[in-house]
């Protein structure tokens, strides 16, 4: 019974460290919430700088990072997925105002998709 307890102790410790080191960073509150610059690998900086510069036009970065923490788009309510992300790239750069060309949308995607998997870790 007691190796059962400590077992059991253990694995509740074991996950819930695992969890709280692979959640994406992020600072700020309601509107002002964002993803943190200082959890984001060289690779995708300058897509983060992208993002951060483009995105905004249209709507808030909390939307983004909400969609990501929770795996759930605020606004519709549906799943936020790497299927999803992709989805949305196609819908924001045939938006006339979002002034992002096929590069920078891909780059955006990938970025999420990064964050997707960090998520999941």
């Amino acid at each position: 019974m007691n190796n059962y307890v400590v077992m059991s102790i253990m694995i509740a410790f074991c996950t819930f460290c695992s969890l709280a080191e692979a959640r994406v960073k992020t600072i700020g509150h309601g509107a002002t919430l964002n993803f943190s610059a200082e959890g984001i690998p060289e690779m995708y900086r300058s897509s983060f700088e992208t993002m951060q510069r483009k995105c905004v036009k249209c709507h808030s970065m909390e939307r983004t990072v909400v969609a990501i923490s929770t795996g759930r788009a605020p606004v519709t309510g549906q799943q936020f997925n790497k299927q999803a992300v992709k989805a949305y790239g196609i819908k924001m750069m045939r938006k006339p105002n979002s002034d992002m060309n096929k590069q920078e949308i891909r780059d955006v995607v990938v970025l999420l998709n990064f964050f997707i998997d960090e998520n999941v870790k």
